[in-house]
């Protein structure tokens, strides 16, 4: 077997884009649209590794989505946890559960779907901010 990608829906196709592309950073890799079965497809992946794919789901027709607590959360290993949360604050993202440990950090996208940030290799020293920074909402 070979992980291909992981689907979620997204509410408004126009920030979920700028969420995963200009804040988090992933790159769209393509689109499908299907007037027959009115939604669109877009799938999304980190630099250097176009294998492990997120697709948005945007169904043209309006849909509430509920947060889906069976569902998870998104992973993605980054090269400073605390550079790429700063980077994702001064973009207006919450960062529900921050770094405190150096290692792990949580937020979570437009449609409330929870992204896990890990700090590649080993965990980066304890600082300040992070160190006494508290949760915010759930993670």
């Amino acid at each position: 077997m070979k992980y291909l990608h992981t689907m979620v829906r997204v509410a408004d196709l126009d920030a979920s884009l700028d969420f995963y592309c200009n804040k988090l950073g992933l790159t769209e890799i393509r689109r499908y649209d299907s007037e027959e079965g009115r939604f669109t497809l877009v799938f999304l992946a980190a630099a250097g590794d176009e294998d492990a794919q997120v697709e948005l789901t945007f169904n043209w027709d309006p849909e509430e989505y509920d947060e889906g607590r069976n569902f998870g959360h998104l992973a993605y290993a980054v090269n400073d946890i605390y550079a790429t949360c700063q980077r994702l604050i001064d973009n207006g993202v919450t960062i529900n559960r921050p770094p405190r440990d150096g290692r792990m950090a949580f937020v979570r996208s437009p449609d409330n779907i929870s992204i896990e940030l890990l700090q590649h290799g080993d965990p980066l020293p304890a600082t300040e901010p992070w160190s006494s920074m508290e949760n915010t909402g759930k993670w």
